[in-house]
């Protein structure tokens, strides 16, 4: 097949969609397809278009077998509201062009957020009379509201108009897990057109390491210390906040050190946070390679999940998958209505405890650092939960069928669906 992936992050950002989308780009290409992506100059998360894409309005590229179409968008390290209108707005009109240019697909993958790009990619599978299948990462404006993020009124209706019509226009909607299922349905779109295919992790990538012969550990000093990990966004959703203070009310036990990594902006926020609590067990650091990643989560023995009381229910960090594959403990200090404390108790490789309460937190890591035979016990049902519902071959196989069936009866689809619309 000839597969358009329409999406905003890709390859090097480090973290989110972007990982996500290039090993399904990747995985695709290996197994005889041809990949085409159309995305932006590369800019998460410090929110700046990385220095060698800096000046330039497009590139086109092909890295491991996947040709890459990349253009400018308007993006500002402190975005305001005018800054993230013309952020989404630029990506628009200018991912449209390459899009259009290059060859013909026979399916479009899109995914959200960004949620404009619906525009662009609808009017394409209109003009090349293909189907789209649009992937929800996330559900906007509705996670964005409820996290304080879009307040403009005005603003909040015109993402939920586009929000009905990318769910409208999409032959089929991929979700990651059945609260999105459940969440659209409940805003009237039909279960057919739905389906759950969980995000992934390279079980042979992101696998079990020894903590013993490990250079993260001896690098940052590390050995012989007991390791809470954090890796990840550093953003409101998160309330690393409750990390720092969990690590101030563990500060005098020697052995237990907490690492947090991330972008450097937010790293300097928790750095304040950490002289504020007297958090001098915390080492933050920025993001590693990519080819790193497997050392670094083996230097852990507890891996940190972690959502503020507000976060909506059906969010599910992509952090979920990578931890479990590591083979390491988890503690998630998450809501209990929500997916992310469903999928972790559901492995059994993690302890869960209540959102934003320091205590409780810091309570879990001291019974685990004086419990091995549990954290390895819990680490070894992370890893085999991982393997067993996670890996990345199953979900590919799960595209490759949908992405087959749809290309087998594309127009039948789209007929079908333009019918209900206007029914």
């Amino acid at each position: 097949m000839r597969i358009l992936i329409y999406s905003y992050n890709y390859h090097p950002e480090p973290i989110g969609i972007a990982p996500l989308m290039t090993e399904l780009a990747e995985g695709l290409v290996k197994r005889g397809h041809q990949v085409r992506v159309v995305t932006a100059m590369p800019n998460y998360p410090e929110r700046q278009i990385y220095e060698e894409y800096r000046g330039k309005f497009y590139v086109d590229e092909n890295i491991n077998g996947v040709q890459i179409q990349r253009s400018y968008v308007w993006i500002r390290p402190q975005p305001n509201l005018l800054d993230r209108v013309l952020l989404d707005a630029s990506f628009v009109v200018t991912s449209f062009f390459p899009a259009l240019m290059g060859w013909r697909p026979e399916i479009i993958l899109l995914t959200s957020p960004s949620l404009p790009v619906c525009i662009p990619a609808t009017f394409l599978g209109f003009l090349r009379s293909c189907p789209v299948v649009l992937n929800l990462q996330d559900i906007l404006p509705e996670a964005a509201v409820a996290m304080g993020l879009l307040k403009n009124k005005l603003l909040i209706k015109v993402f939920t108009a586009l929000e009905k019509f990318a769910y409208a226009s999409a032959n089929k909607i991929s979700v990651i897990t059945e609260g999105f299922a459940d969440n659209l349905v409940a805003k009237g779109v039909p279960a057919q057109k739905i389906v759950q295919i969980p995000n992934w992790v390279d079980v042979n990538f992101i696998r079990p390491l020894s903590k013993e012969e490990n250079p993260f550990r001896a690098i940052h000093n590390l050995k012989g210390k007991f390791v809470v990990l954090y890796s990840g966004n550093i953003a409101l959703t998160q309330g690393l906040e409750t990390v720092i203070q969990a690590a101030a009310k563990l500060r005098d036990i020697q052995d237990i050190a907490f690492v947090i990594v991330g972008e450097a902006k937010g790293l300097q926020r928790l750095q304040q946070e950490c002289l504020n609590y007297g958090a001098d067990n915390v080492l933050l650091l920025p993001f590693q390679a990519r080819q790193e990643l497997p050392q670094m989560l083996a230097a852990a023995d507890v891996g940190l999940v972690v959502q503020k009381k507000n976060v909506i229910s059906f969010n599910m960090p992509s952090k979920i998958q990578v931890l479990l594959a590591s083979g390491r403990a988890l503690v998630a200090s998450v809501p209990e209505n929500g997916t992310a404390f469903k999928a972790i108790k559901k492995s059994g490789g993690g302890v869960l405890v209540p959102p934003e309460d320091p205590q409780a937190l810091a309570t879990a890591i001291l019974d685990l650092s004086q419990n091995p035979e549990k954290v390895k016990e819990l680490g070894d049902k992370s890893r085999q939960y991982a393997v067993d519902y996670y890996a990345f071959e199953q979900t590919l196989n799960q595209y490759e069928t949908l992405f087959n069936s749809m290309t087998a009866n594309g127009k039948a689809i789209k007929s079908s669906t333009i019918t209900k619309q206007e029914v």
